[in-house]
């Protein structure tokens, strides 16, 4: 017994000094071997571990990342001029430098967590081809014409015409490369292989994925395929295209994916891209078909396979909008909001309302109530949808959504797309953003199980961390613990949870932590952003501010006051004497009705900071337009938690 005391004392200290030789948390040593914990416990009873992070079970890293990041394999990416590939990709990611394809040396801060390379479904293969001057591509009068704009220095403008015949069905059908086609099998062969190289667990994960590309008429619809497997099953399919033999119905996808998974017996998952250029297209009431009112099978089935959305990237951010959400003074953030895709259709306001998270989020909990089910029950990341190859989307750093808007002096001069229907110039891009998820460790497994169950949120850039627990225990004195997950997961369910229907004269409690980018701005505000759904079926939202920086005090209206303002523009720098490193805090819905649906998901701002257009101004000398905008609150959206009432 003695003999045996030692042991697992001396064990105990190897662990506390974290030797090499330390356990894992379920054994210990003895002289003959392992011993396991429960019968360690025979030996002394199990005690409540001193440590606070022993036996823990709790996701607990914050994994940031990009799901949308297009290479040289897009048609789009590679006309516009990009040359680096999804094994370029991956390595930049990682941290290493690259020479970008205009020729600069590009390096990220801090290398991101992972990383999905997802190009264009349709036509894999076509652009390396065509540059190429294949003499299949170079027969056809329209290939002909895209290669020599390419060769040409007119490749800005090519992309925009390709983007258009895709869009508008004028694609010529010799220059569609099938997947059937040896070209097209070689290119999705080439990304899982990079994938699969880059490929790290632990320290980097490298998913397999695509972009399924259905932008019928202009309206962009994309999809965001990502694997939780690696080559050996993804290898099995080839992506599914919107041209024949595919189709541009994201029912014909979520079929797809459902044999996938029968075929394989692994698991795909699909993210809607940002809605902003559907035009009205993204989050539908009724039935997209036929216009009759939506049935229970489409709502299940998209709550099933897209459990998460893009809420914001370098197109413009879609969590709201102005004319949507008048009453909300931070509404109004980097917004595209001219037309669709290709401006050939210019907005209305009608159609604003199914293009943007928070409008689909209430609309969610109205078609719930009839249909018995939720399709807009979907959690928040960011992305970059950058063309580049590249994921450099911080201000100070950014290398722009294309390869004509990498730095440069002119940068920001240059129309993005410009016809009779409106402009969008180069400026108004986004230096945004980031996926984040609360994983238990970095690996495929890990991460894609984070994004099922929704625990993720988005930012514009930043990398501040962000939790948001909702329940009905939590009390004022859990704001002061310096381990709120602890308290989070123990007394209610995270972001992406849960919760309801409500005990007796209980209204349901959340607890909000938010830290700084350790080398980015001070915080401003959290907030929380509430939707329901009253008993005469509207909907209604409201935003609270929960915790905030500095002595501010609400005014009648509830609302916290600005917080400042520190940027020099003409500097391109600010400083972190407003605002602060952290918030934490515990609100209780004070308008809370047990009996109406409702969801609550929260939003951190960062103090004022310079927008990229600043620094480029200040590295290249030039002078800005008065119409440029040259600072702006970065911003994380988590996903929300849901309350339903008892029946």
């Amino acid at each position: 017994m003695n003999a045996l005391r030692a042991t697992l004392l001396a064990s105990a200290a190897l662990v506390l000094a974290g030797a090499p030789e330390a356990l894992a948390q379920d054994a210990y040593v003895t002289d003959s071997g392992s011993l396991s914990k429960d019968a360690a416990e025979a030996v002394y009873p199990a005690k409540p571990p001193y440590s606070p992070y022993a036996d823990r079970n709790f996701p607990t890293f914050p994994l940031f990342g990009d799901t949308h990041l297009h290479t040289s394999f897009s048609m789009d990416a590679g006309a516009f001029g990009a040359r680096l590939a999804p094994r370029d990709a991956y390595i930049f990611a990682k941290g290493n430098q690259v020479t970008s394809s205009t020729g600069q040396p590009v390096k990220l801060s801090r290398p991101l967590d992972f990383l999905v390379v997802a190009d264009h479904s349709d036509n894999m293969g076509f652009f390396p081809d065509m540059l190429a001057g294949k003499p299949e591509i170079m027969a056809d009068p329209q290939g002909r014409k895209w290669h020599d704009m390419v060769v040409g220095g007119q490749g800005a403008t090519a992309a925009l015409e390709i983007i258009s015949a895709f869009s508008q069905n004028t694609f010529p059908p010799a220059l569609m490369y099938t997947p059937d086609s040896s070209a097209y099998r070689s290119a999705w062969a080439e990304t899982i292989k990079a994938a699969e190289e880059a490929n790290d667990p632990g320290r980097f994960t490298a998913f397999i994925g695509y972009e399924w590309t259905s932008n019928t008429g202009g309206n962009n619809l994309h999809r965001n395929v990502i694997f939780r497997d690696g080559g050996d099953k993804a290898s099995q399919v080839v992506p599914y295209t919107v041209y024949a033999p595919g189709s541009d119905d994201p029912r014909d996808l979520w079929t797809w994916m459902a044999a996938y998974e029968e075929k394989t017996g692994g698991q795909v998952l699909a993210i809607a891209h940002n809605g902003n250029l559907s035009n009205g297209r993204m989050f539908p009431i009724l039935d997209p078909g036929t216009d009759a009112p939506m049935d229970q099978e489409y709502a299940a089935t998209r709550a099933h396979w897209e459990r998460l959305y893009e809420a914001t990237q370098t197109k413009g951010d879609g969590e709201t909008h102005p004319f949507l959400s008048p009453n909300d003074e931070f509404a109004d953030f980097e917004r595209w909001d001219v037309g669709n895709l290709d401006l050939s259709v210019k907005k209305t306001p009608a159609m604003l309302e199914f293009e943007y998270a928070r409008s689909a989020l209430k609309n969610g909990l109205k078609l719930e109530a009839s249909l018995g089910v939720n399709p807009y029950k979907f959690g928040m990341i960011g992305s970059t949808d950058a063309h580049t190859g590249l994921v450099a989307i911080e201000e100070d750093n950014f290398f722009g959504k294309t390869v004509p808007q990498e730095p440069g002096p002119n940068r920001t001069k240059e129309a993005f797309v410009k016809n009779e229907n409106g402009a969008i110039y180069d400026w108004q891009v986004s230096g945004s953003g980031y996926a984040v998820v609360w994983a238990r460790e970095n690996t495929r497994e890990s991460i894609f199980d984070a994004m099922q169950r929704r625990e993720t949120y988005a930012t514009t850039g930043t990398r501040m961390i962000v939790r948001f627990f909702g329940g009905f225990d939590f009390a004022p004195a859990d704001a002061t613990s310096r381990n709120p997950a602890i308290i989070g997961y123990t007394r209610g369910v995270p972001m992406g949870g849960d919760i309801g229907p409500a005990p007796e004269g209980k209204a349901p409690t959340f607890l909000v932590a938010a830290l700084r980018d350790p080398i980015g701005a001070n915080l401003d505000r959290y907030q929380i952003v509430k939707g329901w759904l009253d008993a005469e079926g509207n909907v209604h939202e409201q935003v609270y501010d929960v915790a905030w920086s500095g002595d501010r005090v609400p005014g009648p209206d509830g609302k916290v006051p600005p917080v400042g303002d520190t940027v020099d523009v003409a500097n391109a720098t600010w400083t972190n004497t407003i605002g602060a490193p952290e918030l934490i805090a515990v609100w209780t819905d004070p308008d809370f009705d047990a009996t109406q649906r409702a969801f609550y998901y929260g939003r951190v701002l960062e103090i004022p900071s310079p927008r990229w257009p600043a620094y480029d101004a200040k590295r290249f000398g030039v002078t800005l337009g008065d119409e440029v905008t040259t600072k702006l609150q970065e911003r994380a959206y988590t996903s929300p938690i849901w309350y339903t009432p008892g029946s």
